[in-house]
């Protein structure tokens, strides 16, 4: 029975991290929109640390979803978060030729696969 619960949770985890949120930024200059969609951080940490953007002279705001919207330029999957080992998937949204330095950024220290749309 304890197998069984075990494997049923596994298959059932990525919808207890069916959480995302949508970050966006303005300075004096330029608009920044972003998603994190969770993929195995606790939610407690996903909410309190990685969606609480720390960005000095910008006025920011984090609105949680159950999923990121559609319409982002590309998306860096299964991102290497915090460090730790935690994943998420990154949605970025704005201009697409930004991509030039966000995929090596995906690719090299986040450690994930970028993805054009």
């Amino acid at each position: 029975m304890r197998i069984c619960s075990a494997l049923l949770l596994l298959l059932l985890s990525p919808l207890i991290f069916a959480q995302a949120c949508v970050i966006e930024s303005v300075d004096q200059r330029v608009k920044v929109k972003i998603c994190q969609q969770n993929r195995s951080i606790p939610e407690h940490l996903f909410k309190s640390g990685f969606c609480q953007p720390q960005l000095k002279g910008q006025k920011t705001s984090v609105t949680f979803v159950d999923q990121c919207p559609i319409g982002a330029f590309g998306i860096c999957r299964n991102a290497q978060a915090g460090g730790i080992g935690y994943r998420q998937d990154i949605h970025y949204y704005g201009v697409d030729t930004d991509a030039r330095y966000l995929k090596p950024a995906c690719e090299r220290q986040s450690k994930g696969v970028w993805m054009s749309y």
